[in-house]
């Protein structure tokens, strides 16, 4: 029973890192210059990606016999959010800025993604699940920090 409860939690912070995620890029999103319109594609895409994350990872918490699925964001997120507003009213919207913005969001999901894979004490189709979601989300945190890399060169 604890071990059900404990996958539980783990999967109810990964929604919430993954809702986070979301409100983050939406925020960049509506702040984006349109000389900066091609990350705002980008950005949707990550977005989108971490709603589709949110939903398998709600529908494994059902699994698991759980009807507490978590739907809202959490304080260090709406935390970042307020930095980012700061950040733009005082000139932090240039793209190597955004990047780096949306760089340090990536590294954040990246390792709750580590965490629950190496501590979360999953198994079977939620390992799997969160592995190959944990495998997207390192893929979106290169594809930023390269075009970061790229625009403070």
């Amino acid at each position: 029973m604890e071990t059900t409860q404990e996958r539980v939690e783990v999967l109810n912070d990964l929604i919430q890192i993954n809702n986070d995620r979301v409100a983050g890029f939406e925020k960049v999103i509506a702040d984006i210059d349109d000389a900066n319109i091609d990350l705002k594609e980008l950005f949707r895409s990550y977005a989108d990606q971490s709603r589709k994350n949110a939903q398998e990872l709600a529908v494994l918490v059902g699994a698991h016999g759980s009807t507490d699925v978590e739907t809202g964001t959490s304080a260090a997120g709406k935390l970042h959010r307020v930095w980012i507003d700061t950040k733009s009213l005082f000139g932090g919207s240039g793209r190597a800025s955004i990047l780096a913005e949306a760089e340090r969001g990536e590294d954040a999901i990246k390792k709750a993604y580590q965490d629950a894979l190496t501590e979360g004490d999953l198994s079977g189709e939620v390992y799997d699940t969160v592995q190959q979601q944990a495998s997207g989300i390192n893929a979106a945190h290169n594809e930023v920090k390269a075009l970061r890399d790229a625009a403070e060169s």
